[in-house]
């Protein structure tokens, strides 16, 4: 390793992009609603909507301030919080790894502008459209950059069964979604619960520290891939059963879920996120225990259908995984709002 330079601390980051009073309340407001929604007292739709990867910040609040008119009109039914995912695993370590590591994707890695970047498009996002948003919790070390501007943290398939992002999970307080691993045993995806909704004391940016346990933290099924290479999902009523069952035999709290209705649910195919949302509350419409597990879903889209490479340069067309165009989007919020 080539040690090329020491990073500016969470703190240091902090002070020098405050968020403003306005954003500080927004975010207190949107907690509250989400956390009543996660612990029962609030039966509307949750929607973690947005990019696959945070590319460029214009497209993205672009995006956003969209997703804010929408947002007006189905309030009673559906609560959205915007997907701004700046970090992403890499299965290889080949690929784009998002802004964090390139804030610009055409430019070399710079991993100061990308921490500076990531948390100026989150402020932005809650300053101008009120929304605190979604990120991934990729490096459980680098959730304080964020820690006052975020109101969803999601662990991913790979990260799920590593120690320190499920006790940094039980430190946080807003809700975490430990995604079932890849290859698909949701014993593993439950034990990361237990932890995250458990105290612990553990090392954290070379400090002692102790949490409280994390009540909030909950499942999101994505389907799994098979030794074959093979993708599952785990998404129909049978899959929400199951899951109701462990639950009920874990005495977890809150027991809550999300449903991923892309990655290996979708077999990667990202028009068919539509139809596994509306059959996901078809089933929770049919079976009381299933719709009160069900909190919400997680669902990929962007402005333009589709992905593309990054030198392709088209506004808001993803550059990882493709996503849903905004007009399918829209739609698709508006009949999930009818459904629901």
């Amino acid at each position: 390793m080539i040690f090329k330079r020491k990073l500016l601390i969470p703190q240091e980051v902090k002070e020098m992009y405050p968020i403003s009073e306005e954003g500080a309340l927004a975010k207190k407001e949107n907690d509250r609603q989400i956390a009543d929604i996660f612990e029962g007292r609030d039966d509307r739709l949750l929607l973690i909507i947005g990019p696959c990867s945070a590319d460029r910040g214009d497209a993205v609040i672009d995006y956003i301030t969209r997703l804010r008119k929408v947002q007006e009109e189905v309030k009673d039914r559906i609560f959205i919080i915007p997907r701004i995912y700046t970090n992403k695993p890499r299965t290889t370590g080949a690929g784009y790894k998002g802004m964090l590591h390139q804030p610009d994707p055409l430019n070399s890695p710079d991993m100061l502008k990308g921490l500076i970047s990531i948390r100026k498009l989150h402020m932005r996002a809650i300053n101008e459209t009120g929304f605190s948003c979604a990120d991934e919790m990729l490096y459980p070390e680098n959730h304080k950059f964020l820690s006052d501007l975020l109101s969803y943290v999601a662990v991913g398939a790979r990260s799920v069964e590593n120690q320190q992002h499920r006790l940094t999970a039980s430190g946080l307080d807003v809700p975490v979604g430990m995604k079932n691993p890849t290859g698909g045993d949701l014993s593993v995806m439950m034990n990361a619960i237990r932890a995250g909704q458990s105290s612990h004391t553990f090392i954290y940016r070379n400090w002692e520290v102790e949490s409280k346990g994390n009540m909030l933290t909950h499942a999101i099924l994505r389907g799994f891939v098979d030794a074959k290479g093979v993708n599952h999902p785990n998404y129909h009523y049978e899959d929400l059963e199951h899951l109701c069952d462990l639950y009920a035999e874990s005495g977890l709290q809150n027991p809550a879920l999300i449903v991923d209705t892309n990655h290996s649910n979708s077999g990667k195919k990202y028009l068919e996120q539509v139809r596994i949302a509306k059959e996901v509350i078809h089933s929770a419409n049919h079976n009381s225990d299933i719709r009160k597990l069900l909190k919400g879903m997680m669902i990929e889209s962007y402005i333009e259908d589709g992905c593309q490479k990054a030198s392709e340069g088209v506004y808001g067309k993803s550059i990882t995984d493709p996503c849903l165009g905004w007009e399918k989007s829209e739609k698709l919020i508006y009949e999930l709002a009818e459904l629901w």
